[in-house]
């Protein structure tokens, strides 16, 4: 297949996207659905920030590798991204672990997760494949690391952040020459290698990677003939094209998608209950780092049918409003007061209730007179009467799931042991 200079090789490429992580570090926010279903930002799933940056890019094909926990996800894929049509030459597959190769595999690793659906992506003929993680929220032109794959000839290429070499030891780690042609790739290293002309920076894996198809093939392949492999894209897949092919890094500040209230790359890891809630809140910031404002590049997601936002009462201690908060669909805040909190979807409030700094998930129902900082709610949480979080330190972390930040998370069984 031939490309002219500038014609859009994303039209040429399928999107694959891993998404069946435990994410057990969000502890109880993902006892029933995998990271990639956890809900961000009023209105999206995690997930929806990979897809959508596909989407924007001209990517037309597209395929969702799932596992752990796998119904909410699956669930919402089929609600939100139902719109693809085979007779636009597009395409949208769910791909369950579902023992394609054998019966008693489930997928082993990240390469595996590819490597069992080899018949189902050539069905598809795509030349390019743009092989995504399902759990990180950022917005990034994939068409722009395509044409960097191709103009250099590599065998794949790798997303990198620039991040300070203190926080690198938590990425995979990419070694580069002065034209990002990649040497070494090591994971997690306690003296991670600086980037050229930048000592006090290095290049950390996205978890992001652009392969011609047919060579992705041969490496799975080799890669699943192998007893002794993980069957892992960062453990084993990449270092072995690094040390036996060429492996480029895409800077993500050449990709990155700004508009013009952003002026700073945007890329998080919303795995731990601090970083999620952290992210949440930010959007409430009057010029948030993240503008989900920019139609020029739109998060798309499943948009439930619902009435719009309501605040009812208006005395002086029971009025319904909302300070540097971001409000959802369906929410109705009744006589309460809210400050720097996201509310989802459907959230009801009750009257003399204030909250701060929340992040309330959606069809929560939050009882008269509670005072709620700090916290993250899961879907569908009754709140009873009276509930006070936030104030106490000890008795927080005896009723619910306190992180070191001091942010609580609340769900529907830690309720049901207090009102036992």
């Amino acid at each position: 297949m031939s490309n002219g200079v500038n014609a859009p090789l994303a039209r040429h490429a399928m999107a694959y996207v891993l998404a069946g992580g435990r994410g057990s570090r969000l502890m109880e926010l993902t006892d029933r659905r995998a990271k990639p279903a956890v809900y961000f930002g009023g209105k999206s799933r995690i997930i929806d920030f990979a897809l959508s940056n596909a989407l924007n890019s001209g990517i037309r094909r597209i395929a969702v590798a799932t596992q752990y926990k796998a119904h909410s996800l699956i669930r919402h894929l089929q609600h939100g991204w139902n719109f693809f049509r085979p007779e636009r030459n597009e395409s949208f597959d769910i791909l369950p672990a579902s023992q394609r190769v054998s019966e008693e595999m489930w997928y082993l690793g990240t390469a595996d997760a590819v490597y069992q659906n080899i018949d189902i992506i050539e069905s598809y003929d795509p030349q390019f494949i743009v092989l995504l993680a399902g759990d990180h929220i950022y917005k990034m032109d994939y068409e722009q690391m395509l044409q960097q794959h191709v103009e250099q000839g590599a065998d794949v290429t790798v997303g990198c952040l620039e991040v300070s070499r203190k926080e690198a030891s938590g990425f995979g780690v990419m070694g580069v020459d002065v034209n990002d042609v990649i040497h070494s790739f090591v994971e997690k290293p306690a003296n991670p290698p600086p980037m050229p002309g930048k000592p006090a920076m290095a290049l950390a894996s996205m978890g992001i990677y652009v392969f011609d198809t047919k060579f992705l093939f041969e490496e799975l392949r080799r890669d699943a003939a192998d007893p002794n492999s993980s069957h892992d894209f960062g453990k084993d897949i990449i270092p072995y094209i690094v040390k036996h092919g060429k492996a480029v890094a895409h800077r993500f500040d050449r990709s990155c998608i700004r508009s013009h209230a952003e002026a700073a790359s945007y890329w998080r890891d919303v795995g731990t209950v601090d970083a999620y809630w952290a992210a949440n809140i930010d959007l409430c910031d009057i010029v948030p780092e993240l503008d989900l404002y920019d139609h020029n590049w739109p998060i798309w997601t499943y948009g439930e049918i619902v009435p719009p936002a309501k605040f009812v009462h208006d005395k002086i201690g029971r009025r319904g409003e909302a300070i540097s908060s971001l409000v959802s669909g369906g929410c109705i805040i009744s006589g309460s007061t809210l400050r720097q909190t996201l509310l989802f979807t459907g959230v009801r409030v009750h009257s003399y209730s204030t909250i701060e700094q929340a992040v309330i998930l959606p069809y929560v129902d939050v009882a008269r007179s509670c005072q709620l900082t700090n916290v993250v709610i899961d879907r569908g949480v009754r709140i009873p009467e009276g509930l006070v979080v936030g104030e106490d330190p000890e008795l927080d972390a005896a009723r619910f799931r306190r992180t070191e930040a001091g942010i609580c998370l609340i769900t529907q069984p830690m309720i049901d042991r207090l009102e036992a």
